[in-house]
């Protein structure tokens, strides 16, 4: 009996010093500026699986467009290509994860999200699946379902790549900014959250009748901040107009490490907006007559030499690793992935998380935080000892 005493005895001690450490590490978190901590993300947060059926349709059709591709760009941009999918993957590999929806990666402790939205003034442009209507007409049926609530209705919509990559947790950004809104009700003292919002403004017509992809004129960037703002809470928001405080420039601030506390932001999302061409083009309406963003919701992906930098997406993280770290330590903001299009879970690497996470970018993203892949390997990313957020290992005090 005295020996179970002991060892209960033992067992409360041992979970009152853990608590305590963990109590510590989180005042030492909370101590830091939100560009000294690392989180993991997700890529293309809000997607389901795309139907089997139109995968095999479509590959032999990309493989076609894109061979077409390459013969007509310059060496720049094919390097620039190649630096952003290096693996040669086909589409229907490239698209071989699913992703549950954002409460359930939230509450797994997924801290960064993305999602892809279209310009929809109208509504009703994305109904009817230009894909769907081509296997229909080769009698292929029994195609999975896909969600079409308000799709009928003007609004910014939410998928991938339209009349093929259209399956979707959030039909419209209002309801996937209405999910967040109310996790984030439900969890008042979360960390910081970063929200990568592309803007499609490219279409890729793969089958006849394919969906008209519009620009995004300065209008529709003003009408995607109220949006934001509106449903969000502006209260809620870490705004570009919050970091420059005082300073001349936007990058003035940022290179000064004028970010917010970790404690300061717990509640909060930061906006980081891709504006144009898959992020691959920088010359937007957004930033026009706004050379640090002024009262813009968002911080946009942006070159050192812009006054407005603050953000940097640099996915690849082996080509890029000491260009990460350089930038980490001067106080930039940078997105960049532990695998890209699926490649890293089908043969079982984690040479490219290992890079991410030591290049000290502040958002690691992945297809895959979970144990359990289509191709059936041990393939999954977490954060280094675990948990949701650690101290940046570039930029952070130790």
């Amino acid at each position: 009996m005295k020996k179970k005493i002991t060892t209960l005895a033992a067992a409360a001690l041992a979970t009152f010093a853990m608590s305590a450490v963990y109590a510590q590490q989180g005042k030492s978190i909370d101590a830091l500026k939100i560009n000294q901590i690392q989180v993991l993300g997700t890529h293309n947060s809000y997607a389901r699986p795309v139907d089997p059926k139109l995968l095999a349709l479509a590959d032999p059709i990309v493989e076609k467009m894109m061979g077409q591709l390459t013969k007509n760009i310059s060496k720049e941009q094919a390097a620039a290509f190649k630096e952003y999918h290096p693996n040669g993957m086909k589409l229907s590999e490239g698209l071989n994860y699913n992703h549950p929806s954002f409460d359930v990666q939230l509450d797994a402790g997924i801290r960064s999200l993305e999602i892809d939205i279209y310009y929809d003034p109208t509504g009703n442009r994305f109904n009817h699946p230009a894909s769907y209507r081509a296997l229909a007409e080769k009698g292929i049926s029994n195609l999975l379902p896909f969600d079409s609530t308000d799709l009928d209705k003007p609004g910014f919509k939410v998928l991938h790549m339209a009349d093929f990559d259209f399956r979707t947790h959030y039909t419209t950004l209002k309801s996937a900014l209405l999910a967040l809104k109310d996790w984030s009700d439900k969890h008042p003292d979360h960390l910081p959250i970063s929200i990568m919002v592309e803007a499609k403004d490219k279409g890729m017509p793969m089958f006849p009748q394919s969906a008209e992809v519009l620009p995004f004129p300065a209008a529709a960037f003003d009408e995607l901040d109220e949006e934001v703002a509106s449903i969000i809470g502006r209260d809620k928001l870490i705004t570009p107009d919050d970091v420059r405080g005082s300073y001349t420039t936007l990058k003035e601030a940022v290179t000064a490490q004028n970010w917010p506390t970790v404690k300061a932001a717990r509640g909060k999302f930061i906006f980081l907006l891709l504006p144009s061409t898959a992020g691959m083009d920088m010359n937007t309406p957004y930033v026009q007559n706004r050379p640090n963003l002024e009262k813009r919701m968002m911080f946009v992906q942006s070159t050192a030499k812009d006054s407005f930098a603050a953000f940097f997406l640099l996915d690849n993280a082996i080509v890029r690793q000491q260009d990460i770290r350089q930038y980490v330590k001067e106080g930039y903001m940078v997105r960049t992935r532990s695998d890209i299009e699926t490649y890293e879970a089908k043969i079982n690497d984690y040479s490219r998380a290992k890079a991410a996470f030591e290049s000290g970018a502040q958002i690691i993203s992945t297809d895959f935080f979970r144990p359990g892949n289509a191709y059936g390997t041990s393939y999954f990313v977490r954060l280094p000892g675990g948990g949701e957020v650690r101290a940046n290992p570039v930029n952070a005090a130790r």
